[in-house]
């Protein structure tokens, strides 16, 4: 008899409906919003979905092997999704991170056995990408890069998008996400369009001076490859503070301790719900709150 391993627990999350948040005036309208577990899968985030599959088709090109070095640059998640699936398949991990980031991000990848390196919190994601870079050109390892490879997108458009379309029954009708490394939206994207064309996809991002782990605004010469801008339809802007506040409403109200991108995405698909009537809106929850505890945002 062949068991299930650690990896057959990716995906197939749960899509679950807002119960209280808005709930009279998306009931007025005949709106439901639905948020994606993504925090369910193994190592906490939609960034298990990309991690493993960047690893097993760059194994299945002949491109590394057990027992190589992998180098990246994150911002938490893939990192902490890249040290599980490295320890999965038997690679070493390092893992360059801006210094800033949460406490808890850098304990969990060390429990999976990644090194990290921390770069300056000046230099932000950019310095840390330019780095990991550097070190591929001096032998050190190679890089999967996530935000380059179609391998990202592409387990999106195998995996996510379908599981959300299933779930729906196909009433989809708006698609809400964060965007990072935007290979969770650029996937989606492709086969919810393909799906039907009329289903909108609507971008989250920070606005000018937030910080919002897990939501980037990318400057154009660091624009990931992998971005598509004609699959988004829409881009909406997020606060900081309204992204932490709906964090913790979301705990408080509907019992879902998620991120604070996840926070950041469902405000967008709440703004979306305000212009809109019969409508499906499903939005991203990344990951999973306890891994911002450090931070803050949640109170003591």
């Amino acid at each position: 008899m062949t068991y299930p391993t650690i990896e057959d627990a990716i995906g197939k999350t749960p899509l679950v409906a807002l119960q209280r948040i808005d709930a009279a005036e998306n009931a007025r309208r005949g709106n439901v919003i639905l948020g994606k577990l993504e925090g369910n899968n193994p190592a906490g985030s939609v960034k298990d979905r990309p991690a493993l599959s960047m690893i097993q088709r760059a194994e299945e090109r002949g491109e590394i092997k057990p027992g190589d070095t992998l180098i990246e640059a994150t911002s938490g998640n893939t990192g902490i999704a890249l040290a599980m699936a490295a320890a999965i398949k038997g690679y070493r991990m390092v893992l360059i991170m801006p210094e800033d980031l949460s406490i808890e991000r850098a304990q969990t990848m060390k429990a999976f056995g990644a090194e990290l390196m921390l770069t300056p919190k000046s230099g932000g994601m950019e310095y840390a990408r330019d780095l990991a870079e550097q070190m591929v050109a001096q032998g050190k390892g190679r890089v999967l890069d996530q935000f380059a490879n179609p391998d990202n997108p592409r387990i999106h458009y195998e995996t996510t998008g379908p599981e959300i379309w299933a779930d729906t029954r196909g009433r989809v009708t708006h698609f809400v996400s964060a965007m990072g490394t935007t290979g969770t939206i650029t996937g989606v994207s492709r086969f919810l369009k393909e799906k039907n064309p009329a289903v909108q996809i609507v971008g989250a991002q920070p606005d000018e001076g937030s910080r919002i782990p897990g939501i980037r605004k990318w400057p154009e010469a660091y624009m990931p490859k992998i971005y598509d801008a004609s699959r988004i339809d829409r881009v909406v802007n997020v606060s900081q503070e309204n992204a932490e506040e709906l964090c913790r409403r979301l705990a408080r109200e509907e019992g879902i301790f998620g991120g604070i991108s996840a926070a950041g995405a469902l405000w967008v698909a709440l703004e979306v719900a305000k212009t809109v009537e019969n409508a499906t809106i499903v939005f991203i929850v990344c990951d999973r709150g306890d891994r911002y505890l450090s931070t803050g945002v949640f109170p003591a």
